[in-house]
């Protein structure tokens, strides 16, 4: 079996569960490294090594959870901007009342 063929796959799945919250993104990018590393092991042998498939389904969901959690982030910062904006304009209608 490979290294960290099941840690990446539970990194994965975890980042895309928690995708919606920061700590999304982080799992992915631990995955995503961990994956890596394994692969470049599979790749110089793969005659020794099983439990690929799991490796690359981590590897996949790591990828998906990094998007989601990047989307994510960039959905908070527009709801500042947006809300920022608001708040503006609230203040200068308010202070010609």
């Amino acid at each position: 079996m490979l290294p960290n063929a099941t840690a990446v796959l539970v990194l994965g799945i975890c980042s895309i569960v928690f995708g919606c919250f920061y700590i999304g993104l982080v799992l992915g990018i631990i995955g995503l490294v961990l994956a890596n590393k394994s692969r470049k092991m599979y790749r110089e042998n793969p005659t020794i090594w099983d439990g690929y498939s799991q490796l690359n389904a981590g590897w996949i969901m790591s990828i998906i959870g990094i998007v989601l959690g990047a989307i994510y982030i960039v959905y908070v910062i527009v709801m500042f901007a947006i809300f920022g904006a608001f708040m503006t304009s609230f203040w200068n209608m308010s202070q010609y009342s």
